[in-house]
């Protein structure tokens, strides 16, 4: 916890600076790695001088391991209760938090993010990468931008470089949002239209993995114990209605009633 903590703060922030926070996946993923090949015996100590301090009884972890239940005893085991505390729980709950941030932040994922920093004004010191903007539109929106406005893309992005990134407004921005608003606000994003499409796009992607994270949480409501036969579609409908319900709720079941009635005749 104490380790993810960092990443997890960042994560929650509502300045929608998502690049800078995947920066700390990798770090992140780095520590819990050395903790699990370093740490185990400083951890150890640590317990065994917190129970002497507080006379609590430490158990001879060269002992063997016997997993509960009356026949437990009755078994061999070749474990020590030490293999069962450092591989069984220690190793576990690291492999645990590992393969959770390998889970959510993908190498797919992870490139969509690394790709698109060249466009946040963050990174306005280094040198604008022209090419990861393209890569990006690319291998990722390939059916958002026509190959006509990929080539032309390809000048704006170099006019950009020039009349936005070395703009000294440009510098004071702290966001992709933030950069949305002022190309607007500068009309440049008449100028730039296929740049401003792409950074608009890019402004989704904060929504889209909210919208994950809840069609997640909201499956566990509707496809309960009774209802765990119900297929694909019918259970992607139900999730759709249930997550907009706000939209749902606006829809009359008497118009729904009349669709049916006339696709019926």
């Amino acid at each position: 916890m104490e380790i993810t903590d960092l990443l997890c703060q960042a994560l929650q922030r509502k300045d929608q600076d998502i690049f800078n926070s995947l920066r700390l996946v990798e770090s992140t993923k780095l520590l819990l790695q050395l903790m699990k090949n370093e740490s185990w015996d400083a951890l150890l100590c640590l317990v065994k001088s917190f129970c002497q301090v507080r006379n609590i009884d430490i158990l001879d972890l060269s002992s063997s391991y016997f997993s509960r239940g009356n026949r437990a005893h009755n078994e061999h085991s070749d474990h020590t209760l030490e293999h069962h505390y450092r591989v069984d729980i220690f190793y576990e709950a690291i492999n645990c938090q590992l393969m959770e941030l390998d889970h959510r932040f993908s190498d797919g994922s992870m490139e969509v993010f690394c790709l698109a920093s060249t466009l946040d004004p963050k990174n306005a010191y280094e040198t604008f990468r022209s090419l990861d903007v393209r890569q990006l539109v690319e291998k990722f929106y390939p059916e958002d931008f026509s190959d006509h406005e990929k080539t032309i893309l390809k000048m704006q992005l170099q006019h950009y470089a020039i009349d936005v990134v070395q703009h000294v407004d440009y510098k004071q921005l702290t966001s992709i949002e933030e950069l949305s608003q002022w190309l607007v606000r500068t009309r440049r994003e008449t100028t730039f239209d296929l740049i401003y499409r792409l950074v608009s796009l890019l402004l989704t992607l904060p929504v889209s993995i909210a919208t994950t994270e809840r069609s997640f949480s909201t499956m566990n409501i509707v496809k309960t114990r009774i209802g765990n036969k119900m297929g694909d579609e019918f259970l992607n409908d139900s999730l759709l209605l249930f997550i907009e319900r706000e939209v749902a709720e606006k829809i009359s079941l008497e118009e729904i009633v009349e669709d049916f009635k006339v696709a019926k005749d």
